[in-house]
C-alpha cells in the first residue's frame, strides 16, 4: 500500500510493476489512455523508456565519450614500454598493433580501460 501521494512514474520504475497494473488501479490514467487512443505498443514503449531511462542515458554518455576519443590521435613515436603504468599485455598488444587513435586502442583485446586512462594521461587529456 502507498500511504502518501506519489507520481505514477515513480511507482512504474519499481521492479515487478507494470503499466497495465497501474492502469487497472487508476481510473484517471485509464480514461487518459482511452480518450487519446493510445495503443498497447505505445504503452509498452513508454514503460520501457521510463524503467531503463538511467541505463540508456549512461550508455549514451559512454558512446559520446568513445566518439570523442575515436579521433584522438596517438603519436607514432610513442614507446609503450616506457609507460610504467601500462599492463604487460597492453604494452605487447599496443606495440604490435600500433593503433592510430585512442578509439582503436580501446578496441584491442587485452587493453583495459585503465590502460586507456594511462594513455590519456600521457597524451595530456
Amino acid at each position: 500500500p502507498i500511504s502518501q501521494q506519489v507520481k505514477l512514474t515513480s511507482i512504474l520504475v519499481r521492479p515487478f510493476v507494470k503499466l497495465e497494473n497501474l492502469v487497472a488501479l487508476s481510473p484517471t490514467l485509464e480514461a487518459y489512455i482511452s480518450q487519446n487512443d493510445i495503443n498497447e505498443e505505445i504503452c509498452t514503449q513508454t514503460e520501457i523508456q521510463l524503467k531503463y531511462e538511467g541505463y540508456i542515458e549512461r550508455e549514451e554518455e559512454i558512446a559520446m565519450k568513445m566518439s570523442r576519443l575515436e579521433n584522438l590521435a596517438i603519436p607514432e613515436d610513442v614507446v609503450y614500454s616506457q609507460l610504467k603504468s601500462l599492463s604487460t599485455e597492453a604494452v605487447e598488444k599496443l606495440t604490435a598493433i600500433s593503433p592510430k587513435s585512442i578509439g582503436q586502442a580501446a578496441r584491442i583485446s587485452g587493453v583495459s580501460p585503465s590502460d586507456i586512462a594511462v594513455l590519456l594521461i600521457y597524451l595530456g587529456r
